[in-house]
């Protein structure tokens, strides 16, 4: 029986194993799931060490997404497109092919949340392989993005490599100083360790609306912040991380699970 499991540094926080337990219970598919901490460093040998031992598969979290799309032989056109890989799937071949359900995953919640309309000016906090994996979709849905991230230059090549697909524009974060974004999400792995982007609270105002794709039982500390500076309308990444699994899912098994039971069943446990 195939093996699979999420891989990231850290990873004991993560809800994946029991988010995919819940996709087997509701489709009826033998699907045993786990968690591996890869080292900094080392995570290609440990990737390598779980498919000898009869891995099918794996979902990548932070910081390895980039890795991971290097390490993939295939790649789906998203996961060309965002030059990062948060699903492998190892082939009858032995090739390993390379996926992105991150963005699928982010867009059908904000529009569940009613967070995202057409000619929305968004605002991406981070340029790393969170943030790559969401634009395509975004960009396609007809949103304009403004993207922003501590290292300068990095934001400005992941704008260039999105501008064929829409309006994307880099902007310095120290230049971000008013309240002009409907949609602001933050892409970083920031409150990971109880941080916030190093952002000025003049972007926020009562009419925006804030997405954090990091996720905890209470408020993020970028979702807290948002508060403090007057955001009323906000979510965590949660239903994202449920959409992108179920994705996952469909990826190794070919059926596509309900999102609404599983995400429902998370959210009660979180704040039990």
């Amino acid at each position: 029986m195939n093996q699979f499991a999420v891989f990231g540094n850290p990873v004991t926080h993560s809800k994946s194993p029991r988010i995919h337990q819940l996709f087997a219970d509701q489709t009826g598919i033998v699907h045993c799931y786990g968690k591996i901490l890869a080292p900094i460093g080392k995570f290609e040998e440990t990737l390598d060490v779980f498919l000898q031992q009869g891995g099918g598969g794996a979902n990548v979290t932070v910081p390895f997404k980039e890795q991971a799309f290097i390490k993939a032989n295939e790649l789906t056109e998203r996961a060309r497109l965002s030059g990062a890989v948060n699903t492998l799937k190892l082939l009858d071949n032995n090739q390993l092919l390379g996926d992105n359900t991150d963005g699928i995953g982010l867009l059908a919640d904000l529009i569940r949340l009613e967070f995202i309309t057409q000619g929305q000016h968004i605002l991406i906090i981070g340029a790393g392989g969170g943030a790559r994996g969401i634009l395509s979709p975004l960009l396609e849905f007809g949103c304009d993005i403004t993207i922003t991230n501590r290292t300068f230059s990095r934001t400005i090549q992941i704008a260039n490599n999105f501008s064929p697909i829409g309006n994307i524009r880099p902007v310095e974060m120290k230049t971000l100083n008013s309240p002009e974004f409907d949609l602001i999400i933050n892409a970083t792995a920031s409150g990971i360790n109880g941080e916030v982007p190093a952002i000025s609270p003049l972007i926020f105002n009562e009419n925006c609306v804030c997405y954090d794709m990091f996720y905890q039982a209470n408020l993020t500390p970028f979702i807290s912040f948002a508060r403090k500076h007057g955001v009323s309308r906000y979510a965590d990444g949660l239903g994202m991380l449920v959409g992108q699994a179920a994705h996952s899912f469909k990826l190794w098994h070919g059926v596509l699970p309900e999102i609404a039971p599983v995400l429902l069943t998370l959210e009660q446990e979180l704040h039990s």
